[in-house]
This record gives C-alpha cells, structure tokens and sequence, in this order.
C-alpha cells in the first residue's frame, strides 16, 4: 500500500465512532501478531526476560493483548492526524496537574517513557495548557510519511521538531527561549552517553543525557503516562508528580531512580508497554545477544 493511500484510508477511518474504530483496531493487532513475526518474537522475548515469574502461556497472552493496542494505535492514529479538537478533548481524560509546565517559570521537561498510546501526550499537553514544547524525532525513511506524522504533531499549540542528527543545541536554544522539553528516554540507543542499569532486573543501556541536562538546566522534570482506555473510552494522560530527588548530582543513579519508577507503572499495565522494541540490544562486555 502506497503512502499517500494509507494516509487516505486512515483519514477515512478516523469519521468512525471509537468504539468501532478501537474493535477494528484490535482485529489488525490480531492480523499483525501472526504476519509481523519478526516483532513477535522480540515482544515474547521481552516478556520472558522481564516477568520470568509468569507462566509462558499468561506471557503469550500478555503480548498478545499488547499487539492488539498496537493495532489500535495504528487506525487510531487517523484520529490525532485529522479530528477536530473538540472530538479529541472528549476522548481524552486529563489526570494529574496537566498545566504545571505553564506555572513553572523556569526550565521544564516532560518525561515520556514508550507506552503504546505515546502520541496522545501532544494534543494533551497542546490543547490545556500553554507552553511550547520542543521534542526530538527520528525522520521516517517515507518522506511523505515523514511529513505527515509532523503535520499531525504540530496541529496544536506550539511544537518545535529537531532533527536527532543535529544534536543538542538547537534544543538547548529553544530551552532558553522558554520551551519545554519532551524527552522520551527509555529506548535503547547505544552506549554512547548511556549505562547499563537494571530494568526488570535486566541491563538496560540507559541513557545518561536526560539526567545531565535537567540537572544542568535547574528542570522540573514531569513524568506524562498514557493508557489506552477499553473500547470506546479514549485515553487517559496521567500529569504526574515530578519523580522524587530527580535530577540530583549523579546521573547513574538518575537512570537508576527512572527505570525503577518505569517498573513500577509498567506493572500498572504491562500490556501497553512498547514490548517489540529491542529494549536490550546492547549488551555489557562479555554478555551474549539475547534476541
């Protein structure tokens, strides 16, 4: 399928009701469970190594559920791309103090760690409350795909997007010019400017950059959580409590306190957590692949 047509096709399906939307959602994450292989694989994996207490089946079912909110947030992405802001407000419940970056007169960051329905944090934050935000992003090898997913992105409010490749400094820039920072640091990227630390009881590289940079900027750091409600229901963004003695003067123990608090919330919902991502890639010295 073309791009321009699966942009079509996503436009269409968005004039449907959610609940309709959200069942034909969880039949393609049923489609993709058995056709994306490859994915499958790394989401069991993920599963075995982090919940090794669970029978295999229950993990089985847990990554089967997590690709059925994956094959919802695929179609639910025409929504975020070409709904009114009206219809969004209603399907998005606000937990939590949603304008705290507004009422922060220094620098902010909002942490967003990788639960499935990710990109309801923007029109969240763009539609109640008023500061702008500043996020890095990794263009897509589709330019028109590319395109599109920064069209949608910018709908609302005010977002500025940085190329990864051009690195921190056109960030920093638009830091002090009072945007907030949406950082999104639980993928693995490397070792570069990263440490092993244990998530689930599994070295993870983890990055050490996030730590650095609100340390270094004074940051109110503000964790935002998206779970993706049943049916017809919407989603809920959680505005939480900036994480207790973070950042402090020891960025390995930053990286340690996030992945302890990611933990604890993907337990809340371990389905909706972005399992077919290689969460452990790298590995220390010495330690062979584990996918």
């Amino acid at each position: 399928m073309s791009a321009r047509l699966l942009i079509g096709l996503l436009w269409l399906l968005h004039f449907l009701p959610l609940a309709a939307l959200a069942a034909l959602g969880r039949g393609l994450g049923r489609l993709l469970w058995w056709l994306a292989r490859r994915r499958r694989g790394i989401a069991l994996r993920n599963l075995e190594l982090c919940f090794p207490e669970l029978p295999a089946a229950e993990r089985e079912s847990l990554a089967r559920e997590h690709f059925a909110m994956v094959g919802r947030s695929l179609l639910e992405r025409g929504l975020l791309w070409f709904a009114s802001a009206e219809r969004l407000q209603r399907m998005i419940r606000i937990k939590g103090n949603i304008q705290l970056a507004e009422q922060t007169p220094g620098a902010m960051m909002w942490l967003l760690p990788h639960f499935v329905g990710l990109e309801w944090v923007g029109p969240a934050l763009m539609l109640n409350q008023k500061r702008p935000g500043v996020d890095v992003y990794q263009p897509q090898s589709n330019a028109v795909i590319d395109a599109q997913i920064l069209a949608g992105r910018s709908r609302f409010g005010t977002t500025a997007f940085v190329d990864r490749h051009d690195g921190i400094r056109p960030v920093l820039r638009l830091i002090k010019q009072g945007y907030a920072f949406l950082n999104a640091p639980d993928l693995d990227h490397g070792e570069k400017d990263s440490a092993f630390v244990p998530f689930f009881g599994v070295p993870a590289c983890t990055l050490l950059a996030p730590a650095r940079l609100a340390a270094s900027q004074g940051m109110v750091v503000q964790p935002l959580v998206v779970t993706m409600l049943p049916g017809g229901q919407g989603y809920e963004v959680e505005a939480c409590e900036p994480i207790p003695g973070f950042p402090s003067d020891d960025p390995l123990a930053d990286a340690r306190t996030v992945n302890a608090w990611l933990e604890a919330r993907v337990r809340r919902h371990p389905a909706q957590y972005f399992w077919v991502h290689k969460r452990f890639k790298t590995r220390p010295p010495g330690e062979p692949p584990v996918y």
